[in-house]
This record gives C-alpha cells, structure tokens and sequence, in this order.
C-alpha cells in the first residue's frame, strides 16, 4: 500500500520543476496519484477495508484541491500534468 523510497525519488525527478524540487504541486499530485492507484489495487482483494477506504478519499480530495490550485495558477502547468498522469478532467 505504501510507496518505496526509490519509487517516490523517481517520482519527484520525474515531475520536479528544478534540481532539488520536492514541494511544487506536480510532485505532491504525482506521490499522491501514485499511493491512491496502489490503495484502488488493495481495495480489489479487500473491498470492506473502510479505515483505508477513508484514507483514499482524503488523499483524491488533496489531490483535487491542489489541482485546483494548480489549475487557478498555471493553466498550461495544470494540462501538461493531467496528461502525463493520465488523469481525467
């Protein structure tokens, strides 16, 4: 359920807008897609998990504030990161 520690690093090299960026919207939007897809794996095996089932919503709804934030601020960043994620919307 959780992320590795490799994964997450490769995530914020992927996604970071300089050398050293760990904090920008792309790179919280990118971990949290990446834990909310490995939590929707978990919830085929264990579909009456509700303690994580709540921990899912909280996460899709972090994501969608900071896409909101992201789309108000940079449209241009918000399109080319729901394209590279694979996001709807």
């Amino acid at each position: 359920m959780t992320i590795t520690a490799e994964r997450k690093t490769e995530l914020v090299k992927d996604n970071a807008r300089t050398e050293g960026d760990t904090g920008s919207p792309e790179v919280q939007v990118a971990i949290l897609t990446e834990r909310i897809n490995n939590l929707t794996e978990h919830f085929k095996g264990h579909a009456k998990d509700n303690h994580s089932r709540r921990g899912l919503l909280m996460m899709v709804n972090k994501r969608r504030s900071l896409l909101d934030y992201l789309k108000k601020k940079d449209s241009s960043r918000y399109a080319e990161l729901i394209a590279k994620l694979g996001l709807r919307k």
